[in-house]
């Protein structure tokens, strides 16, 4: 707000009286424009898109949440939770095997041989 205050006493300096009216309407007309753009090209963005458009979370898209030490984090948690997993499947125990029947051969693989 200090800087803003600044850059107004500034432009009543510099501009003078005589000169201020004219520019601060040339702002507010460039401030107007801008606007329309802006409201153009989200109006543009709507038609291209479609209806999904209106179901996107922008909030979820803006790059300022990102938290680099959050993001290790959960990749971190999700590589333990993803070994523990590993790790229980490897230590379960197997189903029982049917013992072999009288007079039946045990199998046998003369490729591992």
């Amino acid at each position: 707000m200090e800087k803003f205050l600044l850059l107004v006493v500034l432009a009543v300096l510099i501009l003078g009286p005589d000169r201020l009216p004219h520019y601060a309407g040339k702002l507010g007309e460039l401030v107007r424009k801008g606007k329309r753009m802006l409201d153009n090209a989200q109006d543009q963005m709507k038609n291209e898109m479609g209806e999904d458009f209106q179901d996107v979370d922008w909030k979820k898209l803006d790059p300022r949440q990102y938290d680099p030490r959050r993001i290790v984090r959960e990749a971190l948690l999700e590589e333990k939770k993803q070994a523990r997993n590993m790790a229980q499947q490897l230590n379960s125990a197997k189903p029982l095997q049917k013992p072999l029947e009288v007079g039946e051969a045990a199998p046998f693989d003369p490729d591992a041989t």
